[in-house]
């Protein structure tokens, strides 16, 4: 006989989130497998936004780092509220 642990059921907005199909794979993929995964999930994201500067130039360079502007701002909030 053997001893199986009850998976808690995630919250709907997870269970969304790791519907879509490439992102939440990923994310899926970092939250509950091996703790090297965050390493090819950053080597991932860095290569795909080289690969769109070269294909777009330095828009694609940009706009990226730019999206990522509000982003950081409400990490840093967060890190200083503790």
């Amino acid at each position: 006989m053997t001893v199986a642990t009850e998976v808690p059921k995630l919250p709907l907005w997870q269970r969304l989130f790791f519907a879509v199909p490439v992102i939440g794979w990923i994310a899926r993929d970092v939250a509950f497998g091996d703790s090297s995964n965050i390493w090819f999930a950053l080597i991932f994201y860095v290569s795909l936004w080289m690969c769109s500067a070269l294909t777009f130039g330095l828009p694609g360079l940009y706009l990226p780092a730019l999206a990522m502007v509000p982003i950081i701002f409400v990490l840093l909030l967060a890190i200083t509220w503790g």
